[in-house]
């Protein structure tokens, strides 16, 4: 983990007062870094605010060309620490909005090597580490924004999604995380920004500062569950899904939803995802996925139909050593809806005998992102923070 060096004056000069002045929760923040990554290895570099505002620009010209969002009164985010996916995410839009909003950055997190989906982090220092269970990868390609969540060193941290890069490492994880509506445009699959929080109620703050305004949606009245879609049946583990159908009971039960198994059956997008992420993909390629996806989002409309919201677990296995996933495929039950569009949010769904978390995720119609919102904030409670580890694992 690299600290970043002391900003200079011309740094100084554009950084607004009253973000200069770190505040209690920032320095906190930042001490627990120092204290708890290096055996976690979830940050790639530690910055002050000065270096954050300097390398981000001057943050009300910028929110003017992102459409000039401004919140009424004191935002939940104002004085927030956060961390920030990937060594460009100082610079990214989702984090100009939300320092707009008052977060401050404290550093920036570890993704994979290399290009493709990968689930997995990576620093200098080596592979990043599930806080839950060291020897295996908290997930990717938000890798180390869900550590440092599930670590508790921040309660906010900044992902993107095209392939359920944010909700795969929440769920592995045990922490909550948002893939918004969307991810499907002019014939291309491309990565959504999405939130990674320990606290539920942090998820309309981020869409409030992020996405602005959501549209207003029915209450949900009826959830149903689909264990694997019709297609990760071989790949689903039993103890698994087990676990996300229990969680996904208790939330019916405690939000009063109309319980359902609607026996969904969608095609399996591997071959469309690499086909709308390729830009040398032929024409006969291209019209094979639309097929696909065309399918998927017809049968998808007639599941919700009926339901507000579909419930599966976010992956069908539990995480993978820090070796790679091996034959099993853990994005099955993720990059349907990078592909369809639809919204979706994994949130904590307990741990299998062994300690590992597990996901349960919610999907519902495009559009409807303040239903996922609202169930979470209502009916879940915050993620508990993983142990520290009695010594620095090796």
């Amino acid at each position: 983990m690299r600290i970043a060096k002391e900003p200079n004056a011309d740094i100084r000069q554009q950084a607004p007062t009253d973000l200069l002045t770190t505040s209690p929760a920032v320095e906190a923040a930042t001490r627990r870094a120092r204290q708890r990554d290096p055996w976690l290895c979830a940050f790639l570099e530690l910055v002050d605010v000065a270096t954050a505002r300097g390398r981000n620009g001057h943050e009300e010209q910028q929110c003017e060309r992102l459409g000039d969002i401004s919140l009424a009164g004191p935002s939940p985010l104002q004085g927030l620490p956060i961390a920030v996916k990937g060594a460009g995410g100082l610079q990214a839009a989702q984090t100009r909005r939300l320092m707009a909003a008052g977060a401050v950055p404290i550093g920036t997190t570890s993704v994979p090597r290399g290009p493709g989906h990968q689930t997995w982090g990576h620093t200098d220092r080596g592979p990043t580490r599930n806080p839950w269970a060291p020897d295996r990868t908290p997930g990717g390609s938000s890798a180390g924004s869900a550590a440092a969540v599930a670590a508790g060193i921040v309660d906010l941290a900044t992902g993107s999604d095209g392939a359920g890069s944010v909700r795969i490492p929440a769920a592995w994880c045990g922490v909550y995380g948002l893939k918004p509506t969307g991810g499907f445009a002019a014939g291309q699959v491309r990565p959504m920004p999405g939130p990674l929080v320990r606290d539920p109620r942090l998820l309309a703050a981020w869409a409030g500062a992020v996405l602005g305004p959501l549209r207003r949606t029915a209450v949900a009245a009826v959830i149903g569950w689909s264990a694997d879609l019709g297609l990760a049946g071989a790949d689903t583990d039993a103890e698994t899904a087990q676990l996300a159908q229990r969680r996904a009971r208790e939330l019916a039960d405690q939000a009063g939803l109309r319980w359902c198994e609607p026996g969904v059956r969608l095609l399996n997008v591997e071959q469309a995802w690499q086909t709308y992420r390729s830009p040398g993909s032929s024409a006969a390629q291209v019209a094979a996925a639309d097929r696909t996806r065309t399918t998927n989002n017809t049968r998808l409309q007639a599941v919700f139909d009926h339901i507000d919201v579909l419930a599966t677990p976010t992956t069908p296995r539990p995480a993978h050593g820090h070796d790679g996933p091996g034959e099993h495929l853990s994005v099955a039950l993720t990059w349907v809806f990078n592909v369809s569009g639809h919204p979706a949010l994994s949130i904590p769904a307990g741990q299998t005998r062994a300690g590992l978390p597990v996901g349960l995720q919610l999907v519902a119609r495009p559009g409807a992102d303040a239903t996922l919102i609202e169930l979470a904030a209502r009916y879940c409670a915050p993620a508990v923070v993983a142990p520290r580890p009695i010594t620095s694992w090796r």
